[in-house]
Order: C-alpha cells, then structure tokens, then sequence
C-alpha cells in the first residue's frame, strides 16, 4: 500500500504530487526546489544556498516519514547551469557521506520557478 508523505518543514507541492510516496520500504522523494518552506522564497540567488536547501527539503521529507540520508540510495540533480557541477558538489559532500546514493546529474533547458537545482531522491530501509 502506498502512503502520501507530508511534512510543513518542506515546501508545499506546486501541482498534483505528493512531496514522497512511501512504497513498501522504499521512499520516493519528488524533486526538491530551492524553496525555505517558512518564507516561501528562494534560499539565495547562488547554487551554493540554493543546492543546500533542497536538500534540506530532501532530508526533511525523509525525517518525516522515518528515514535518514544514510538509507538514500538514488539522487537526481538537475542544475541550470552544469557549470555549477563543482559548487553543488561540495554541497552535496556535506549531506553524503560514507557510502554515498547513485546519482545522475542533469543540465536542463530550464527548472520550475527559474531555480538554479532540483533534486529527488530514493531512500530504502
């Protein structure tokens, strides 16, 4: 069976989606935007803060429904820009550690509300 997963310590969902879906032992998180959940606005205009709340977002969702970053196994990153490759990447080092999830990263033509990253992620227990 699966289960909606919501938490207010992340953003509201923009559309018809559920912030993650719990499937078995399995967490799918949607996609991140850069968004504070309490200001309802960007965290910074560079890729640095920006990456560094979607994460937040990501681990917030996974604590809401019972599971760490450690129990993340896929990432997906879209960025902007790939030039912003390295800079996201010492972002994500701060919230990965060990052995760290697969992970693809993407330059994309555009990401909504004109963010600079996106990021999804699996989790497993």
């Amino acid at each position: 069976m699966n289960q909606s997963i919501h938490t207010p310590n992340a953003p509201a969902a923009i559309g018809p989606y559920s912030q993650a879906v719990q499937a078995g032992n399995t967490l799918f998180v949607s996609g991140q935007l850069p968004i504070d959940p309490t200001t309802g606005a960007f965290a910074g205009s560079d890729i640095a803060s920006q990456t560094r709340q979607s994460l937040t977002n990501v681990r917030n969702i996974l604590e809401a429904a019972g599971y760490t970053c450690a129990d993340v196994v896929k990432t997906t990153v879209l960025l902007a820009n790939i030039e912003d490759f390295a800079a996201m990447n010492a972002v994500y080092a701060e919230f990965f550690t060990g052995t760290c999830p697969a992970r693809a990263a993407f330059a994309v033509k555009a990401i909504p509300k004109g963010a600079l990253v996106e990021i999804e992620a699996i989790a497993c227990k």
